[in-house]
């Protein structure tokens, strides 16, 4: 028999009020529900602390809104509040524009295994149906992949038992990642030199691999369902993938500038930097 788990949801948004609000209704459908959620929110103005207050008050468990000035695309920074004021055992992220399956959490549980994180998979929605979509039972999901509308039909066939042993840093969404929170303490969160978009994912995971972490990744359950939006900016790209690839060559496993800043990093044991 599996322990049980506490799990926290950490969603992370940016002025998206629409797609925040029916990524939140999601998981008022889970069939395990979250022990909280934690918005993780990036500067957007105070229409989105008004739909995190009114799901609260309708919400079966914990709902926390975290918030930092809009000085420009913060991810790394703001998760790092998020996993601070965290009360769970055990974190999943996801974005304000992935809707779950309600089968979403309850996956998740199933796959969590000690000395491992776990990355799941999404399905992407395209633009005509994003403004639309909710999760409406497997037969509507199936038609809107028939209509060329949803992508990743297979990823419907349910079957969560199948967990693989994956490797690599490439491939896996930051929308939809879960780990122990005391592995993130360990490598101390994510690394907030990597502002702008891209990279701070994958650079954690190349932390999570030298710390000692196995990835597993099931390829039939812990579904998001990726509601479409414009691009964000890339001329932080360069940088970010300079600074992963820093992180690699250097075998490192825990950032100087993540949760806890100016530790002396040489009385860490173990490998740092």
């Amino acid at each position: 028999m599996k322990c049980y788990h506490s799990i926290t949801i950490i969603i992370s948004t940016y002025n998206s009020p629409d797609y925040l609000k029916r990524v939140l209704g999601g998981y008022l459908l889970q069939h395990r529900m979250p022990d909280e959620i934690i918005v993780a929110d990036d500067g957007s103005t105070s229409e989105t602390a008004s739909i995190v207050r009114e799901f609260a008050g309708v919400a079966p468990f914990k709902v926390c809104h975290v918030w930092h000035e809009d000085m420009g695309f913060r991810l790394a920074e703001i998760r790092n509040k998020a996993i601070s004021a965290a009360t769970s055992e055990y974190l999943i992220f996801s974005d304000g524009d992935c809707i779950p399956h309600p089968r979403f959490v309850g996956d998740h549980a199933n796959a969590i295994s000690q000395g491992c994180f776990v990355t799941g998979k999404r399905m992407l929605v395209n633009k005509n149906l994003s403004c639309r979509f909710a999760w409406a039972g497997f037969f509507s999901a199936l038609r809107d992949c028939l209509k060329g509308e949803l992508s990743g039909i297979h990823h419907l066939l349910r079957v969560p038992w199948f967990i693989l042993k994956k490797s690599g840093i490439y491939g896996l969404r930051g929308c939809n990642i879960a780990i122990f929170r005391s592995d993130l303490l360990a490598v101390n969160g994510f690394n907030e030199k990597i502002t702008g978009w891209g990279r701070e994912d994958s650079e954690i995971v190349a932390r999570l691999y030298a710390f000692g972490l196995k990835r597993l990744e099931p390829p039939f359950s812990a579904i998001v369902f990726h509601l479409w939006h414009p691009e964000n900016s890339r001329n932080s790209l360069r940088e970010n993938d300079h600074l992963l690839e820093e992180t690699i060559a250097s075998g490192i496993f825990r950032c100087t500038f993540g949760i806890c800043k100016g530790i002396n990093n040489t009385e860490i044991e173990g490998k740092s930097a």
